[in-house]
């Protein structure tokens, strides 16, 4: 069984868009230890403070690249995302949000990482 994903769970700095103020806030992402080409891969993210209207974000990363947008504003796919990937979540009813990959292929290999954006104290505050 060959694992097709990296675990990706941190601590992230947050900065501030304008005044680039630090700031830090917990998000955590969690997945399955592994998964096989077929099967259906979810990865959650979940976020200790509220997100600015949908401002959540999935990346791919694969080793050598850098992190490709895979997803924005909480499901919208962005162009050249293959429609396997989806994006879920919402605003209203709490912080957690869903990257499911359904029907895993071996190219989908890589580290994933979810990005929010907030409004803390009148900032825009984003997490990197």
């Amino acid at each position: 069984m060959t694992s097709v994903f990296n675990l990706v769970s941190n601590w992230f700095p947050c900065m501030n868009l304008y005044a680039f103020e630090k700031c830090r806030g917990q998000i955590t992402v969690t997945q399955r230890p592994s998964i096989t080409a077929g099967q259906t891969a979810t990865i959650e993210c979940n976020i200790d403070v509220g997100i600015y209207s949908n401002g959540l974000y999935w990346y791919q990363q694969k080793p050598g690249e850098a992190p490709k947008l895979l997803i924005y504003g909480i499901n919208t796919l962005q162009s050249g995302t293959p429609s396997r990937f989806s994006g879920s979540g919402t605003v209203n009813t709490g912080r957690d949000f869903t990257l499911t990959i359904s029907g895993v292929q071996t190219e989908d290999t890589g580290d994933y990482y979810c990005q929010s954006v907030h409004y803390i104290n009148s900032k825009y505050v984003l997490t990197q």
